[in-house]
């Protein structure tokens, strides 16, 4: 498996997985196809806040994440968010996530935290990222937001 940066020849192959992904019980809001276009260019674009990855299993697209980066007061540094991980249905079970987690900290050397969501009803998720050394925090996450989607 290779994890490569997504560039422009990926979008539509992107584009209709996150449509998957937004419209399953793995995320709570669906998104619009026009939010969903607006990460994908974020990522092939020069936007220093988002970074998109597609993985590769015999040159066929087996799935993506996007990382967005932001600071965290509590650490003290920066804050990886592990925005959208999707790996597509026939390609899941042989590692691919836990090989994307193992290479975070290669690809994001300077990063001190990662964060994801996860929906608790989402248990084989949770099994991974607990296996990838991920822990449940007890906050709630509170947000207004400020666009129409």
């Amino acid at each position: 498996m290779d994890i490569i940066k997504m560039n422009g020849s990926h979008f539509d192959e992107v584009l209709a997985m996150m449509r998957v992904f937004y419209d399953s019980p793995a995320v709570l809001h669906t998104s619009s196809g026009k939010a969903l276009e607006n990460d994908i260019n974020a990522c092939i674009g020069d936007n220093p806040f988002l970074d998109g990855y597609v993985f590769m299993m015999q040159d066929k697209v087996a799935g993506y994440s996007m990382v967005s980066k932001s600071f965290t007061t509590e650490y003290g540094g920066l804050c990886g968010w592990i925005e959208d991980l999707y790996v597509k249905p026939e390609y899941r079970r042989q590692g691919i996530a836990r090989a994307f987690f193992a290479a975070l900290p290669k690809l994001y050397p300077e990063i001190v935290r990662f964060k994801l969501e996860v929906e608790p009803e989402n248990e084989r998720a949770i099994k991974t990222y607990r296996s990838c050394d991920y822990q449940t925090l007890h906050y709630d996450i509170m947000e207004r937001v400020m666009i129409e989607d």
